[in-house]
């Protein structure tokens, strides 16, 4: 990963089948940036397919962020990570900060992979934070799961892009932020979206997280929407 040092990540979503995945990647434009490198960001579909495992082993040249936000119990956590320990070129691994200090300091402990604390989903607004029982406004709520991040050991969040400037100044943990949009794009989903330019620059996220914006329709230029924003 030394290539990869002191430069923002784009994690381009491979929230999809294997098949589309390889055409994603073969999309990615082949530059030298000396802000930015590309990264790939694996989710459920793929990991929980039958050649997932396989898939994941076999890519090459880009930094692997594997999406599986880990909830559970301590032990469960660990047993997991153990399980995980052919995959080799795995760079980093979420985990969900409500699964607790004890939880994340373990993991922590058994994989090399950085550890990337999810706090609250960029698809809650304060609606549906009250119908899972939360009281404290999003902001608040997600200042705690940081700090929480922060002293477990976490490398850096998930956070929205709304959020990470706040965090990179109170909390000085990394961010990383999914809910990115590129200008002009439906929101679908997602409650607390901003573009990628928003997010690194004036947001100062470590990294962001595209998916949709890149995979639906035209990849190749959506590609060059994308660096349209970034160089606006």
């Amino acid at each position: 990963m030394r290539q990869f040092k002191n430069k923002k990540i784009i994690f381009i979503a491979l929230d999809c089948s294997i098949s589309k995945a390889k055409l994603i990647i073969k999309s990615i434009p082949n530059i030298r940036n000396k802000n930015y490198v590309f990264g790939l960001k694996i989710g459920y579909q793929i990991f929980y397919s039958e050649k997932g495992r396989k898939f994941i082993k076999s890519i090459r040249g880009f930094p692997i962020f594997l999406d599986l936000k880990l909830h559970d119990i301590e032990n469960t956590i660990i047993n997991a990570l153990k399980s995980l320990k052919d995959i080799k070129n795995i760079n980093y691994i979420t985990i969900h900060t409500s699964s607790g200090f004890e939880a994340i300091k373990a993991a922590k402990k058994i994989t090399k992979a950085k550890l990337l604390g999810v706090t609250t989903l960029t698809s809650f607004n304060r609606r549906k934070l009250k119908e899972i029982g939360h009281t404290k406004k999003i902001e608040q709520l997600i200042i705690h799961q940081a700090k929480l991040a922060k002293k477990a050991g976490c490398y850096a969040v998930i956070c929205s892009g709304r959020e990470s400037l706040k965090i990179n100044k109170l909390v000085k943990i990394k961010t990383i932020t999914p809910g990115i949009r590129l200008p002009g794009d439906n929101a679908n989903d997602q409650k607390r979206i901003t573009s990628p330019k928003d997010a690194l620059v004036n947001h100062k996220a470590y990294g962001i997280v595209l998916g949709r914006s890149i995979s639906s329709g035209n990849i190749v230029n959506n590609f060059k929407k994308l660096f349209h924003n970034l160089e606006s």
